[in-house]
């Protein structure tokens, strides 16, 4: 029976180019998931897109001497560009600067405004006397009250990830001039937070499936008491406040941006032509909503996001918020002012995009944090993609091209009379055990449903594995000229395998399945076959095969090692 199944993926900053770190962290699962369940028949929806209201896309405009609205658009379409190129499979990338987005947003507000969970209060608000302006919560620095770090910014300490207001710093400083911010008094809205205090616990008590870093993260949080938040800000940026007498303040960026899934929802349903399309995927209650974001936004999607659309009313509550732990490089914690990170544009310039993909995957931080090194690419590269995978696909079909004229071995070459070719134990053994591994990878309680990738790619890269080990037993290069039939069945076994090889790796490795799918002869899209495709037919026409992979030279770990902590653009 078919799911509706809505992702909703972290809305990156439209201030600068995207780095491995967030594509680790939340858009590559998320695309995984979205793959495998359009492959499986569910309906998909995937939506997310640039947030363009974040006091960083203010502060980098006033570095670049630009508008907001000419950096975001340049980011924008950046971000298009790397989600083409390394395949994330959006249905729709959107931005928070759509009419749509303020619409969506302002009636959220103004629904918790009339139904009492927002109100008015004056709080105390950080002012340069300097700058002559109120400071958003980036534009103050300082150190924090909670793990003492010295570079906390009045939003968050990214160091201990406990979230911080201006009046909480240590030393606070102004980011623009490096002053020290005075506090004044100014009028904002807050959401009542700590009305929905016991509802959360309850609903978050029932969540045994989420992952142990979310759960555990989202009940610290529950332990120490949730606060009211402001949700206005003074700034000239940004969603406008639907009420009088606030015409110069905007709504706060964290409550916006996590509507944005509503609101692309909705704007990808009018696109399509049906405005009521969103309808499903929110207030369906069969359908799974999944969040996927890093481990820093975890209580804004697991306790506010929440608490928000239970304020409002009607809409579905979250099922899953498969975090990810963080991506280090080359064993330093990622720092992009530092320039110590691999943006993503840099290395889509020079390498393919699948080898990075595989890396990404199998070494993703599910469970805590992991590192990327540049000597791990190359032999992740070479050893299995090159040696490994790559070299099961050419070996096999190169072989079969030339030595069969071109087609996958015919029962007249195994020499059987009837519909199902003489297999010996040893490959039934093969077959059943490469279909054992991919059914429990495909399988609903098995570990792409459940959001385990890293498990799923290595049970996948076994059958590869298995099935080299199986050849090199059978040997039908060095047989052929001696028993042509049962080097042709061995063969037909192989490629059988391969075939639902490139179903197991295509969630993880879209560009080359999709390559293995032509070279077998197979038309159209890989994933409009199925999860369950049947093997190409004996007599299939192949298309001549290329490698599937390029090996990698031991000289460029050194040259990319060396372009880290460079100026970037």
């Amino acid at each position: 029976m078919s799911q509706r199944i809505f992702i909703g993926v972290a809305w990156p900053y439209a201030n600068g180019s995207l780095h491995l770190g967030q594509i680790a962290g939340a858009y590559l699962p998320a695309d995984i998931f979205a793959r495998y369940h359009r492959l499986k028949g569910n309906e998909v929806l995937m939506v997310s897109g640039s947030d363009q209201h974040g006091t960083p896309i203010t502060i980098k405009a006033g570095q670049e001497g630009k508008t907001p609205a000419e950096v975001t658009a340049r980011y924008h379409q950046q971000f298009l560009e790397s989600w083409q190129k390394l395949g994330i499979s959006f249905d729709l990338f959107t931005n928070t600067g759509t009419e749509n987005h303020a619409k969506v947003t302002q009636d959220i507000f103004l629904k918790l405004l009339e139904k009492g969970y927002i109100y008015k209060d004056t709080v105390s608000q950080p002012y340069c006397p300097q700058c002559q302006r109120f400071l958003p919560d980036r534009y103050v620095e300082g150190t924090c009250p909670h793990c003492h770090s010295a570079g906390a910014r009045g939003d968050q300490c990214d160091d201990c990830g406990k979230p911080l207001n201006p009046e909480d710093l240590l030393e606070p400083r102004c980011r623009l001039c490096g002053g020290t911010p005075q506090f004044k008094d100014s009028e904002h809205f807050f959401l009542k937070l700590s009305y929905f205090q016991d509802k959360l616990a309850a609903w978050v008590g029932e969540q045994g499936h989420w992952r142990p870093n979310v759960y555990g993260l989202t009940q610290r949080y529950l332990k120490e008491g949730l606060k009211d938040r402001a949700i206005t800000r003074d700034i000239d940026w940004g969603v406008p406040v639907p009420a009088k007498g606030f015409e110069d303040k905007r709504i706060y960026v964290w409550f916006e941006a996590v509507i944005g899934y509503l609101s692309a929802s909705k704007e990808w349903a009018k696109a399509k032509g049906d405005e009521d399309g969103w309808r499903p995927f929110w207030r369906d209650k069969e359908t799974k909503g999944y969040y996927f974001i890093g481990k820093d936004n975890i209580p804004f999607h697991t306790l506010i996001w929440p608490a928000m659309l239970m304020g409002y009313g009607g809409l579905n509550l979250p099922y899953d918020v498969p975090a990810n732990e963080f991506l280090t490089i080359e064993g330093r914690k990622l720092s992009t002012s530092r320039n110590w990170a691999v943006w993503l544009p840099d290395y889509l310039s020079r390498y393919e995009p699948d080898p990075l993909r595989y890396l990404l995957s199998i070494n993703m931080p599910e469970g805590g944090d992991t590192d990327f090194s540049w000597r791990e690419f190359v032999r992740r590269n070479n050893d299995e993609l090159v040696a490994t995978y790559g070299n099961l696909v050419n070996r096999v079909l190169t072989f079969v091209y030339r030595n069969f004229d071109g087609r996958v071995p015919t029962y007249a070459d195994m020499g059987a009379t009837t519909n199902v070719p003489p297999l010996d134990s040893r490959d039934s053994e093969l077959m059943d055990r490469a279909f054992a591994i991919y059914n429990h990878i495909y399988a609903d309680d098995g570990p792409l449903s459940a959001c385990h990738f890293k498990k799923a790619i290595m049970m996948a890269m076994t059958i590869a594995q298995e099935a080299n080990r199986y050849l090199d037993e059978k040997s039908p290069w060095k047989i052929i000229k001696e028993n042509r039939e049962a080097a042709a069945t061995s063969l037909y076994v192989a490629i059988c395998v391969i075939s639902r090889l490139k179903t197991a790796l295509y969630p993880f490795l879209p560009f080359s399945s999709q390559q293995v799918h032509e070279y077998l002869g197979f038309e159209g899209r890989l994933q409009d076959y199925g999860w369950q495709p049947a093997p190409p037919p004996p007599g299939q026409k192949l298309l001549e095969p290329k490698p599937l992979f390029t090996k990698l030279e031991e000289k460029l770990v050194e040259e990319e090692t060396a372009r880290l902590g460079q100026a970037h653009a």
